[in-house]
């Protein structure tokens, strides 16, 4: 376990997310979110009678099918398991994320298309991670070189602490992009 040993507690709550990206036959890519609720205790619902533990409040499913520049042709939402019976009625809502480009901006465009009654807000929650996902997904496979250097786009440099133009994984990796004053030693040169 990465964080220190907790005080004794016990489960109330259980959120589960999982994204893949996968690589079509007909060259899109499809990715998909799993996302999963449950209760550590017996929990009264409105419509479907008390939870034991551990049975499911929400199974959610997300898939978006992009193309190479993350531009979503299709959607498919799956509601199998939700809090009121009602909730799937806004499945075929989701279609209207097609045409849409990951990238700045996206998940308002989004939020203006099926946000609110329009939409699922768990479903919904999805399209950050998912966005990652797909860059995470396709980005790479896309664009490392056959020599497997990763050239650095705009987008990466300043996004995070370790892709700042003043770190070392910067100075080590991309030395044209480096704006720091730490000297490193790079392998192959005894200077």
């Amino acid at each position: 376990m990465a964080l220190a040993k907790p005080a004794s507690r016990k489960i109330i709550h259980q959120r589960h997310i999982q994204c893949n990206g996968y690589l079509r036959e007909d060259g899109l890519w499809d990715i998909e979110a799993h996302l999963t609720d449950d209760k550590g205790y017996t929990f009264p619902t409105l419509q479907r009678g008390k939870l034991q533990p551990g049975e499911l409040v929400h199974e959610l499913w997300l898939r978006l099918t992009m193309d190479n520049h993350l531009v979503i042709q299709d959607v498919e939402a799956s509601m199998p398991v939700t809090p009121f019976e009602i909730c799937p009625d806004v499945e075929p809502n989701f279609k209207q994320l097609v045409g849409l480009k990951i990238g700045k901006g996206w998940t308002k465009e989004a939020y203006q298309r099926i946000g609110g009654i329009k939409g699922c807000s768990h479903l919904l929650e999805l399209l950050r991670p998912m966005a990652t996902t797909a860059i995470q997904t396709i980005m790479p496979y896309l664009t490392f070189g056959e020599d497997g250097h990763f050239p650095l786009s705009d987008s990466i440099l300043n996004s995070c602490h370790s892709f700042s133009d003043q770190e070392i994984v910067i100075a080590r990796h991309w030395p044209d992009k480096y704006q720091g004053e730490i000297q490193i030693k790079m392998e192959g040169n005894d200077e």
